[in-house]
């Protein structure tokens, strides 16, 4: 990282950071071209360990492109303010963001609720009732999270 005094290295900040987050942009490999998509997201933080859950219909280009490379990388972003200087005509951004990278994998049909619920945690919602009907029919993936790593811009 270039500019050291915007890291963020302490585990608990980068955490901190990413439950402040609401979309998670998620990078899959696809040939020549990264293929990224900006998800909704729950997290489960065990034993200094992130886990990502996602959630989508039970098919599509992320499914194939998963299958063939398990490899992902993500990126989520938050705390967005503009910071303008007439003065010196200058502007410059405030911002937090975590960019790191895992495994992906789907989450078996006995686990698939409770990654649901970690997802409405994740918005607040630890006690939507949404319809059994609903969770048959929705595809659940995780991501392993290898390394990652914090940034933050903070306003001055």
């Amino acid at each position: 990282m270039r500019r050291k005094d915007r890291e963020v290295t302490d585990f608990d900040g980068i955490v901190a950071i990413m439950e402040r987050c609401d979309v998670c942009r998620l990078a899959l490999n696809d040939g020549g071209y990264p293929y990224i998509l900006p998800l909704n997201f729950g997290m489960c933080v065990e034993d200094g360990q992130v886990t990502l859950y996602f959630h989508g219909a039970m098919e599509g280009t992320k499914y194939a492109l998963m299958e063939r490379d398990s490899r992902a990388s993500f990126e989520m972003d938050c705390a967005h303010e503009l910071i303008l200087d007439d003065e010196h005509k200058t502007c410059t951004m405030v911002y937090q963001s975590v960019v790191g990278r895992g495994r992906i994998e789907p989450v078996p049909d006995g686990e698939k609720e409770d990654a649901l619920r970690l997802l409405m945690a994740h918005y607040r919602r630890e006690d939507f009732p949404f319809g059994r009907g609903a969770v048959p029919r929705t595809r659940v993936f995780k991501l392993a999270v290898e390394s990652m790593t914090g940034k933050i811009r903070p306003k001055k």
